[in-house]
């Protein structure tokens, strides 16, 4: 019966998407309802990862899980740590589940609905996904190696170094870029910087508990966690309405940005289990049942979207991001589709911490579905609001000349209605608040509250920054230890002391090095009287899919590897049965990723439109300075003392301010420079290694670590016979009663890494089996 129904099942689905597509790229005439893209979500998703990511595990990696994992051989008690399946999962989706899924797509609607839709959803399965899936599994197949590293072993030295090199830059502005949406979600917001703030001691609660107190009591530290939480966001509510606590913690952009560099160095030298873990786990928690909630409240309200399928903004012109919809829509939503910074967290992290390898399936490719879902409520909140709304909040500007300008383009808005949203949103002011965060909440807080018949505005608004501060602020901590880890290898070839991850001196160094590159770009943004993302996120964009190349390109050399390796002989006969065409899966997402951002990168240095090119607009500052040079010393006729120091004061902020713009802008076209110079010779060390391996002048040698076998042991428990994993993992429980006593049973469990089949055996506890005290110190190892 299951054989008949499950093709009919997803026949159905694939039919129910294809109509979905069709509905949001072809209906022009009258409103699209956004229902209608969450379905076309949520069948992608489905049908990519029953299929697709099942074949890519099948076909091309051979998952297996009898092989030892790197925490499993290499377990320190600090960066390699066995832990519990979901534990895992939850703390890859928050480190990689940054502000992209959550700004980008809000940046983007600019263009409409359907480019930002198209992209993230297509993006995501045979791009992003696929990605992770890959990287992840390469770096656990060689004990949890960073991604330059692998491609020094696999490359060659040169382009490791190179790689390296470029890895570093990149992610010091991803990170910079990451605590600067914070900060502005966060400026002047006492509720939303309380509730976050509050989520740190929360987390060294768990870490704590879960480590010393209750091993293994997930569900009693989700419990407890998850009620602090929410408890945080209703105290939050109550510092807001104090004067005196809302003056102590409403506190400055510059003065937040400060506290989150101090915040970096520490978390990213804490043990992962103290803060680390915990609080991606518990986050996730917030971040999923949050976005699922959104997406509840969407089929509730079935809000129609307000924007276009496309607008007038397509060809260049847009407030928000400028430039045209190729590329700059598609570096602008860059976590929601397929983004580099993840194949950092797939090779820093992540595959520290995973205990089996069936497991990279579910926790790489399945956590990028979940983070393009993000992405796409993030669309929907935004394209639902008002349009006037929308454009008011993201562009920088005085309140009455923003309105003006937005009416005029036929987005019709006033200054009272941003004033009176404000007030029931309990914030001083909307205007001006760049970076997309609060326009999402804002989004968010709409769908909530017509969820619950227009009651809460204002506390389901700042529930909505809490989540998307701790969805960044957990990218912040894993972006930054990852960056660690990278530095200290660096650092290790000056002096080795210094490259030791177990040296507790070394690591608040090269925590502090790490912080400071970035933290110097976060103060910069934070001075721009643009706003700062308006300059760096489009650099953002670049840099994060320009390590996505680079990731992809090794990616691709290890599937060409694989497949072009040497079977053993069948018949006495040498037999090649792999296929490099299959290598087209990473190449064709590759080549996309290529074109756009080399194509990105070259418009913002060079393009002739100040508002597009960073060397023109530094031009057009260098012109503002000489103006005010000439003003502040050339006296007007019959001018008093007053009227001269006046003109003298305004010459003067003004020249401060053109200066800070073309310093902004001259830094911002080196490094994109910098940029596209070291992934165009990664991308050519890359093709020669592949002209190599086609023409059999270079051995396809695999550089993976010399495997460990977790001992396959078949045990007999009532009629049913379990072998592989489920047996080692019966077996150790079976032990665990047997010399241990009955309190060790959860603990044994601990040690097999949560294996499905083990809750199933622990609670019949029906398990026969006799073994030798031999054969329980070899589980005892490798368990």
């Amino acid at each position: 019966m299951k054989k008949v129904l499950a093709p009919i099942f997803w026949l159905l689905l694939a039919l129910a998407g294809a109509g979905a597509y069709a509905t949001i790229a072809l209906r022009r005439a009258e409103p699209v309802n956004s229902a209608f893209i969450l379905v076309a979500a949520v069948c992608t998703y489905a049908i990519g990862y029953r299929f697709y990511s099942k074949w890519i595990a099948a076909r091309m990696l051979a998952l297996d899980d009898r092989r030892a994992t790197p925490c499993e051989v290499h377990d320190d008690g600090r960066d390699f740590v066995k832990t519990n399946k979901w534990i895992v999962f939850g703390h890859h989706f928050a480190a990689i589940a940054g502000p992209g899924p959550l700004v980008g797509p809000v940046l983007a609607s600019q263009f409409g609905y359907l480019p930002g839709t198209l992209w993230i959803l297509i993006g995501a399965v045979l791009g992003g996904a696929v990605q992770d899936f890959v990287v992840l599994f390469c770096s656990v197949r060689r004990d949890g190696r960073s991604l330059g590293q692998m491609v020094k072993e696999e490359l060659n030295a040169s382009a490791g170094f190179i790689a390296v090199l470029a890895i570093l830059a990149i992610l010091v502005i991803l990170l910079a870029v990451l605590a600067l949406v914070v900060v502005k979600a966060l400026a002047e917001s006492p509720w939303g910087i309380f509730t976050v703030g509050a989520t740190i001691p929360i987390a060294l609660l768990m870490g704590g508990y879960l480590r010393f107190v209750r091993v293994g009591k997930i569900l009693e530290a989700t419990a407890f966690g998850v009620t602090l939480l929410l408890l945080a966001v209703w105290g939050g509510k109550l510092v807001y309405q104090s004067p005196h606590w809302s003056q102590c913690f409403g506190l400055r952009d510059i003065t937040i940005a400060w506290i989150i560099i101090g915040y970096g160095i520490v978390s990213s030298s804490l043990p992962v289990w103290l803060l680390l873990a915990p609080r991606d786990y518990l986050s996730t928690f917030m971040k999923l049942g949050t976005i699922f909630a959104l997406a509840f409240g969407i089929l509730l309200v079935l809000p129609d979207l307000q924007l276009p399928a496309l607008t007038r903004f397509t060809d260049g012109s847009g407030l928000v991001v400028a430039g045209r919809i190729f590329p700059f829509c598609f570096i602008t939503i860059a976590c929601g589709a397929i983004s580099g910074f993840h194949t950092l967290i797939a090779s820093g992290t992540t595959p520290k911490l995973i205990t089996r390898e069936n497991y990279v399936r579910h926790i790489g490719y399945g956590a990028m579905c979940c983070e393009s879902f993000v992405a796409i409520m993030a669309l929907i909140a935004a394209c639902a609001l008002d349009p006037g709304v929308y454009f008011s909040m993201n562009v920088k500007g005085e309140p009455a000349a923003t309105v003006a300008k937005i009416s005029a383009l036929g987005f019709p808005v006033t200054a009272e209605q941003m004033d009176s949203l404000a007030h029931e949103l309990g914030e001083k002011t909307l205007f001006g608040r760049t970076g997309g965060a609060a326009t999402l909440a804002v989004g968010m807080a709409h769908i909530f509250s017509k969820a619950v018949n227009g009651r809460g505005l204002d506390l389901w608004y700042h529930f909505a920054i809490m989540f998307e501060a701790l969805f960044i602020l957990t990218t912040v901590d894993a972006g930054t230890r990852v960056g660690r880890y990278l530095l200290q290898s660096l650092l290790g070839r000056a002096w080795k002391p210094l490259g030791d991850p177990k040296n507790f001196l070394a690591t608040p160094v090269a925590a502090a090095l790490m912080v400071g590159a970035w933290g110097c770009f976060l103060i910069q943004g934070v001075r721009d009287p643009l706003g700062g993302v308006n300059s760096l996120w489009p650099l953002f964009g670049i840099a994060n899919q320009m390590l996505a190349a680079i990731a992809l390109c090794l990616a691709t050399t290890i599937i060409l590897k694989m497949q072009l390796q040497p079977v053993s002989k069948v018949e006495g006969r040498e037999s090649r049965t792999g296929k490099p065409v299959l290598a087209l899966i990473t190449v064709i997402p590759l080549v996309w990723l290529v074109a756009v951002t080399f194509t990105a990168g070259v418009e913002k240095i060079f393009h002739p439109d100040p508002r597009i090119g960073f060397l023109a607009q530094a031009q057009v500052q260098k012109a503002k300075m000489d103006a005010c040079y000439q003003r502040e010393q050339s006296p007007g006729p019959h001018e008093s003392i007053t009227d001269l120091n006046e003109r003298i004061r305004l010459a003067r902020a003004e020249l401060l301010q053109s200066r800070a713009l073309h310093f902004n802008n001259l830094l911002d076209a080196a490094v994109a420079g910098v940029f596209l110079t070291l992934v165009a010779v990664i991308g050519v060390l890359s093709v020669r290694e592949w002209i190599l391996l086609f023409s059999r002048r270079k051995a396809a040698v695999l550089h993976e670590t010399e495997p460990v076998w977790l001992p396959d042991y078949a045990v007999v428990e009532g009629g049913r016979k379990f072998s592989g994993a489920a047996g080692t993992a019966a077996l150790a429980l079976a032990l665990a009663k047997e010399w241990s006593g009955e309190s060790h049973l959860e603990r044994a469990q601990q040690m097999c890494g949560g294996h499905c089949s083990v809750k199933a055996l622990t609670s019949r506890q029906e398990i026969y089996v006799k073994v030798t005290k031999q054969r329980y110190n070899g589980v005892r190892r490798c368990c």
